[in-house]
């Protein structure tokens, strides 16, 4: 179904909380419509948030400690992070067309273990050390090489999801690339993917929290629990949303004549796990085989009707299947 949104008197613009099924306990995404030569109310929190930009163009304004501010501007498919408790300022640069900007936040954790709003929304308390280094607010990063899988980019702000370079991590299949993101220091999870043309992921399953977008491409994706006999689909493109719940199978499929890739959120990073169970699918779980204590179904062990399912959605699309070489 679509969003629709309603005025939302703390932003000053309309907007919306979305609350999906797999969200998890500590994490949010709200929505907000920013209209024509608009701008949202000033803003400053103790709870982090990872937005996304779904459409139009604009910019937004970061003043930190010291009276400084960094200013960016963004396009369809830019990411950013604000720093933790921050003031910040999103801004329409259209006169015509609205901006459409979606954000993962970790209110639900902060106000659950607070419960007060005044402490939350109304703190002068300084995290300098999230703000990072200034090229951080320009697009510009700093590659912290691991292992495939488990690559970094640190930084505050990605101009365009879709042009970033991402890196091999053949584990979860098929000629697949990811990256993964540090924003702000912050212990929100983020990471980019990418899947070639003709080609699909592994299943595998995780806890719930992970916020999957789409950024380029179109295709859908396979849930189901372990001993379902049935599959439950979702068709994605841009604009799209969805969250696994916990602990439920998922396999993402690229039925598009370019490479999809998706965008996804979530609470505990690579840097600051936060749970235990983030941690051990962070760090090998949701590219480890079940047979081996992991997380996640090989394609020797997948069910037939998976890849006969893809070939006949990719033949509606005329593109043609490239998984000869992983699928015997």
């Amino acid at each position: 179904f679509k969003v629709g949104t309603k005025p939302w008197p703390r932003f000053g613009v309309n907007g919306a909380a979305v609350h999906l099924k797999g969200r998890g306990d500590f994490i949010s995404m709200f929505v907000l419509e920013i209209p024509p030569a608009g701008s949202t109310s000033p803003q400053r929190h103790l709870y982090e948030e990872v937005v996304y930009v779904l459409g139009g163009r604009g910019s937004t304004t970061i003043e930190v400690a010291d009276g400084r501010k960094h200013t960016f501007e963004w396009g369809p498919r830019s990411m950013f992070a604000i720093p933790l408790n921050t003031k910040y300022r999103h801004f329409n640069g259209s006169g015509s067309e609205r901006a459409l900007i979606v954000s993962t936040t970790s209110m639900p954790a902060v106000m659950n273990m607070f419960h007060n709003e005044k402490f939350i929304f109304d703190n002068d308390w300084q995290f300098n050390e999230r703000i990072g280094d200034a090229k951080y607010f320009t697009g510009e990063g700093d590659f912290i090489p691991v292992r495939p899988g488990n690559h970094m980019w640190e930084t505050n702000f990605v101009p365009d999801l879709a042009a970033i370079e991402l890196k091999p991590w053949g584990d979860r299949g098929a000629g697949g690339s990811n990256i993964m993101f540090i924003l702000a220091d912050g212990t929100m999870h983020a990471h980019i993917s990418e899947m070639p043309v003709g080609t699909y992921k592994k299943a595998h399953r995780h806890g719930a929290d992970f916020h999957v977008m789409c950024v380029t491409g179109e295709g859908y994706s396979l849930l189901w629990y372990e001993g379902e006999a049935d599959f439950h689909r979702v068709d994605w493109k841009h604009g799209t949303v969805f969250a696994p719940p916990d602990r439920m199978f998922h396999q993402h499929f690229n039925t598009s004549s370019i490479p999809a890739r998706y965008f996804a959120t979530a609470y505990g990073s690579l840097r600051y796990p936060f749970t235990e169970s983030k941690r051990k699918s962070l760090f090998g779980g949701v590219s480890t085989s079940v047979k081996a204590g992991g997380d996640q179904i090989e394609y020797e062990d997948q069910s037939p009707r998976i890849h006969q399912l893809y070939e006949e959605a990719t033949g509606k699309n005329g593109v043609s299947v490239k998984m000869s070489a992983f699928i015997r």
